[in-house]
């Protein structure tokens, strides 16, 4: 543990900012792992009670199942079910709609982890440049000679970059995951949402189809 805070401590100021970057990025990283899994938004039991939708009362079961287990997916088939005998064109709105709403959140803290994959590596390069600029001040205070100063200013420079690295590459890492288990969720969630509305229309034979 000593040797954790001498290594953060000569990092200089610039560690402070980095330190607080990587406690955003871990707690926002741990938030999506529990909730983009997939059972917790593809809701098992509402997936199984929309595949078996085949008349009027097995709507009112889907839309009871769907209270049952609120999320993203829930929401969405809920909104469509709720909308059941508007025209088509109606329930498409409603279904886009709560479909960037959903959307939405499951994308939430995304933004924040890719600007910390942003940011760290440009801290780090301050604190880079910051240490470099403390080197400069002693050579021209002491001149040359005075190597424990000269090798406290550089190791500053050093350790923030690695820092700010540290902390960059496996934000970019997490970001680009997390967007792509995001958008792989919402494809699936449409497609059972398309299915939905297929058999809506095959409930209301008379419903406007345009």
């Amino acid at each position: 543990m000593q040797h954790v805070w001498d290594f953060f401590s000569k990092g200089g100021i610039i560690m402070y900012p980095l330190l607080l970057c990587s406690i955003i990025g871990i707690t926002i990283v741990i938030e999506k792992f529990y909730t983009l899994r997939r059972k917790r938004v593809i809701i098992p039991a509402v997936v199984k009670v929309v595949e078996n939708i085949g008349n009027l009362e097995d709507l009112k079961t889907a839309a009871y199942i769907c209270n049952q287990n609120p999320g993203p997916f829930s929401n969405l088939i809920g909104v469509t079910i709720e909308k059941h005998g508007e025209e088509k064109e109606i329930i498409k709105e409603a279904l886009n709609d709560q479909g960037r709403q959903e959307i939405h959140s499951l994308e939430k803290g995304l933004v924040i982890l890719e600007t910390i994959a942003s940011i760290a590596p440009l801290l780090g390069l301050l604190g880079t440049v910051l240490g470099i600029l403390h080197v400069f001040n002693i050579i021209s205070a002491m001149g040359i000679g005075q190597a424990e100063a000269l090798a406290g200013g550089i190791s500053e420079a050093l350790i923030t970059t690695i820092a700010g690295l540290f902390i960059g590459i496996p934000a970019v890492v997490a970001y680009n995951y997390f967007t792509q288990k995001a958008e792989g969720l919402v494809l699936e969630i449409e497609r059972h949402s398309n299915n939905l509305l297929g058999k809506l229309s095959r409930l209301s034979p008379n419903q406007d189809q345009r």
